[in-house]
């Protein structure tokens, strides 16, 4: 038998993160943590050949751990928690209502925070994915799921966290990196493909979104190539 212990507020921060579009903060996660798995403490029965797959990595893990090197180790520790999880989350038993009539009616008083995602919103985002490269604004789009440019953006952020207009430059600047990786096309002649008539606001939005300017990423994706990537 291997015993593992997770700290609360590290699965409460993951688990923010994990229903991000059905918890509004982290007070929100920690109540819908403790609805969803309302026994803390589970013995799982995987296996013979499960445990023997997992065992390297919880090896690894306990070895990392006792190094005391948690700065220097902590990807390597989220990556092998990861896998670890993903094995045995599954098998989690799990739990549709809370354990005391109190947290049963904090649940009932508030059914609308856990709900599908609106018609509009995804209609939106299949629109702008299908074509980022149209010239969209908030009354086009809002006119194409008959709702008002207000309550369209109040939809859209609702269900993806930034406003359609955002998400559209999200999307064009990943084809604009794919572009910059996969062609030799200046990035004058990139701009206007993905959307952007001009390249100096290109530029500037590609940077705001991929944290670099096209002409460095275009650089580093070379060095990579080259075998000579470096931490920048």
């Amino acid at each position: 038998m291997t015993t593992i212990y997770i700290d609360r507020r590290y699965l409460v921060d993951q688990f923010y993160w994990q229903h991000a579009g059905e918890v509004r903060d982290h007070l929100d996660a920690a109540d819908y943590l403790e609805a969803r798995y309302s026994e803390p403490a589970q013995i799982l029965h995987l296996g013979e050949q499960r445990a023997e797959h997992l065992m390297p990595w919880l090896d690894e893990l306990v070895a990392l751990s006792l190094d005391q090197n948690f700065e220097g180790h902590f990807y390597r520790m989220q990556a092998l928690l990861f896998a670890v999880l993903d094995v045995i989350v599954p098998r989690i038993k799990t739990s549709s209502t809370r354990r005391s009539p109190s947290q049963r009616e904090r649940t009932n008083a508030r059914p609308a925070r856990f709900r599908p995602l609106r018609e509009e919103a995804i209609r939106t985002r299949d629109l702008l994915r299908s074509t980022p490269s149209k010239r969209w604004t908030l009354d086009t789009l809002a006119e194409e799921v008959h709702l008002s440019p207000t309550h369209l953006s109040r939809v859209f952020v609702e269900a993806f966290g930034r406003t359609p207009l955002s998400y559209l430059n999200m999307l064009r600047s990943e084809e604009m990196a794919r572009l910059l990786r996969e062609t030799d096309l200046p990035i004058g002649r990139i701009a206007p493909q993905v959307g952007w008539a001009d390249p100096g606001h290109a530029a500037r939005v590609f940077r705001a979104n991929v944290g670099v300017t096209p002409s460095r990423y275009r650089a580093m994706d070379m060095l990579a190539d080259e075998g000579m990537a470096r931490p920048i």
